[in-house]
């Protein structure tokens, strides 16, 4: 069992980094791998639909978003944290997101690949932050990772989020259901020799 961790931000020993470490830490206490990857402090520019992954199956810009995507294929899960800015997740891994699952949409199929929005604010905004990223996962047949509250920690600082015992417990708690999510997956697919299927021949405009 493999579960990609994604920190959103650009500080790698922030709020955000806390919070994927208490996960991490659940994660191998259950005996799953996971491979911590830092997006938030990289220059990464948004989508600019020029079709280049349709016939290339990578993005047209060579950054850690084809770095990241082979890893994706190969991971049981993929877990995005990110800071609130602005009540949304950060620039960077918006467009990190966009172009990492809309580049890898025909190279692999991400049916039951676990996906979990894990988020750090000071204040509010953070439910929004998770709405926002956990629409990657549900357009994309991955079942979406919950724990004893929304998935979140709050701080300024990663040493405030010492002190949000509860956001730690959630991390923990949601650790362990991705670790039985995962595990409980790979025995399904065992079982029945692979992911349920999935119809794609209808794609429909509203306008037709």
């Amino acid at each position: 069992m493999k579960v990609l961790t994604i920190n959103g931000s650009p500080n790698p020993h922030g709020c955000t980094a806390r919070a994927l470490t208490e996960l991490e830490q659940a994660l191998a206490a259950e005996g799953v791998e996971f491979e911590r990857i830092e997006a938030g402090n990289k220059e990464i520019r948004g989508c600019v639909a020029c079709g280049f992954c349709r016939t290339h199956g990578r993005c047209v810009f060579n950054d850690i978003v084809n770095e990241v995507a082979p890893k994706f294929a190969r991971a049981d899960a993929i877990v995005v944290g990110t800071p609130v800015y602005y009540a949304s997740a950060s620039g960077q891994i918006r467009s990190f997101m966009d172009r990492l699952f809309f580049s890898t949409s025909g190279v692999f199929d991400k049916t039951m690949k676990v996906g979990a929005a894990v988020i750090s604010s000071r204040r509010a905004g953070s439910t929004s932050a998770m709405d926002e990223l956990n629409k990657y996962f549900s357009i994309s047949s991955m079942p979406i990772a919950t724990s004893t509250y929304w998935n979140e920690v709050h701080g300024h600082v990663a040493e405030q989020v010492e002190q949000d015992p509860e956001g730690l417990q959630t991390m923990r708690n949601l650790g362990r259901n991705i670790a039985f999510l995962v595990k409980a997956i790979a025995a399904q697919k065992a079982k029945e020799g692979g992911a349920p299927k999935q119809e794609r021949d209808h794609f429909t405009n509203f306008i037709r």
